[in-house]
């Protein structure tokens, strides 16, 4: 004989990938060996990743998992949704029934109103009382008509959304059942508590971030956005979020030779694919197996200023929110809060007006806790206002990353051509093209700002053509191989500042200059 236990879901870690489930469970014990079951378990579940513990004067002597095979499912949310179908399919049918006897009543009343009419030829006031009952009788029949088409379509939406909501739940729930069979051997008559673990695939989380600027703080909320459609509902329980990468098969990475040799002209010879087979009539040779791709280790460390609780492993951390956060299988996301920081931040202005006359606010943020960030989607806020999002890549400790924050339109950027002069190439002589420009940035802000101003020099690819740098005031705080000028400016508030920059061109007579422009 063997007896089942309750065991609700108590605890579920969630990996990148899927999930492990805990159920816990009190059982009554008599004494000696013994099988109790628990069910039903998502069909889904790595079999090889079940586990029994307990508490209680018995032994484990080991776990199976076995189906049980029946004709529909018990799944009373599957139960609801067929029964709740048959309702609105028996509705709809008393609706065409209806329909067709509104029919048949308005052919009577169309024979009777003939036959009626001439019987009481001449009796205009008869005629008169017979046909005003007529019209009322059709008007009655052909206004339940109307109202039965607006709800055979209310029917319809009805039926068409339990059905989608029933496919949904049929890929969850089969009419076969998946329970564990634990085998125990107990010391006396007592009760024990058991704990059973496995993990299932259908589960995932991810992380995405708010990060809002306020003055000059940066305030960054990291949240996990957990979904799964594991065919079992998760309540609310001990919720704990891992960047662990569990693999079904594990092995230590290794390297096939890497050979080289003298390269060789290639002979047209019968194909493998002429003849079905290698050369000579051989078998294909199969192709070397690709060298495993090492398990990649992610940094972690505790968080100092985190509303999670942290635990860290060798290659991985978990998080444990203090809410705790129900998960449905429907596989919606759900956000729960990781941690909340402030990083280091520095904030200045960026402009290229020779592309755009704007200056690009610029967060230079460093991560400034002690812990690596996931990847994720990131939203940004300044000073309340939602200005967009930007994908974060994987974030270390102590790494700095810059983040635009949009157009500050308090700072005026215009850049203007002072000069321009071109000469023709005579004997011995080059072409000459000089152009001069001034930028002006005004800070009509009410604080200090930093900006950083570029803007570039051509460079020539040949060398019947030079190019030269005339002007600069100030003086650049650097020069690129490629081109590009940098300055830095410091700006009061209701200041501005200007820079005058120049370049000469020359090409040799007889060469036409390609890429130039004003």
């Amino acid at each position: 004989m063997t007896d089942s236990f309750e065991a609700p879901i108590v605890a579920v870690t969630v990996f990148p990938d899927r999930a492990r489930v805990t159920r816990s469970g009190k059982v009554s014990l008599r004494a000696g060996e013994q099988q109790v079951t628990c069910g039903p378990l998502p069909l889904g579940l790595l079999h090889d990743s079940i586990r029994v513990t307990g508490r209680g004067p018995a032994t484990v002597l080991g776990v199976d998992v076995s189906y049980r095979r029946a004709a529909e499912t018990s799944d009373e949310v599957v139960l609801a949704l067929e029964s709740e179908i048959r309702e609105i399919d028996a509705a709809l049918g008393a609706a065409d029934d209806a329909d067709q006897v509104a029919v048949d009543r308005l052919a009577f009343l169309d024979r009777l109103a003939v036959r009626t009419a001439k019987e009481l030829a001449g009796d205009l006031e008869r005629v008169t009382g017979f046909a005003d009952g007529l019209d009322a009788q059709r008007a009655a029949v052909l206004r339940g008509r109307r109202e039965r088409t607006v709800l055979r379509e209310d029917l319809h939406k009805r039926r068409a959304a339990a059905e989608r909501r029933l496919g949904d739940v049929r890929g969850q729930s089969q009419p076969d059942r998946l329970v564990a069979v634990v085998t125990l051997a107990a010391d006396e008559a007592a009760d024990a508590e058991l704990d059973l673990s496995y993990v299932v695939h259908g589960a995932s989380w991810s992380s995405s971030y708010d990060l809002r600027l306020a003055g000059d703080r940066l305030g960054l909320s990291w949240f996990g956005l957990v979904s799964q459609h594991t065919g079992e509902d998760w309540p609310e329980c001990e919720l704990k979020l891992s960047t662990a990468r569990p693999s079904g098969t594990l092995v230590v990475p290794e390297l096939d030779p890497w050979y080289v040799g003298v390269a060789r002209p290639m002979v047209l010879a019968a194909s493998a694919d002429m003849y079905g087979g290698a050369p000579g009539g051989g078998p294909v040779p199969a192709p070397a197996a690709a060298p495993r791709a090492a398990m990649a280790k992610l940094a972690s460390a505790p968080m100092r200023e985190a509303v999670a609780q942290v635990e860290d492993g060798p290659v991985a951390a978990t998080y444990t929110p203090q809410r705790p956060v129900a998960v449905p299988a429907d596989g919606t996301s759900h956000r729960t809060l990781i941690g909340t920081f402030e990083l280091d931040t520095k904030i200045d202005h960026v402009t290229a007006p020779v592309r755009a006359e704007e200056a690009v606010m610029r967060a230079t943020v460093r991560n400034s806790t002690s812990h690596t960030l996931p990847p994720g989607r990131a939203g940004l806020f300044h000073e309340g206002d939602f200005i967009g999002s930007t994908n974060l890549d994987p974030w270390a400790p102590n790494e700095e990353r810059e983040l635009a924050l949009g157009v500050d339109d308090r700072v005026r950027v215009e850049r203007e051509l002072t000069k321009r002069t071109a000469t023709k190439a005579t004997l011995g002589m080059n072409r000459r093209t000089e152009t001069e420009y001034e930028i002006r940035v005004a800070n009509h802000s009410g604080r200090p700002i930093d900006v950083t101003v570029l803007d570039q020099v051509p460079v020539s690819r040949e060398a019947a053509v030079t190019v030269k740098e005339t002007t600069a005031r100030p003086e650049p705080a650097e020069r690129s191989e490629l081109g590009v000028v940098t300055w830095k400016l410091h700006l009061e508030p209701q200041a501005e500042g200007k820079i005058a920059f120049g370049i000469r061109v020359e090409a040799a007579k007889g060469v036409d200059i390609s890429g130039w422009r004003d």
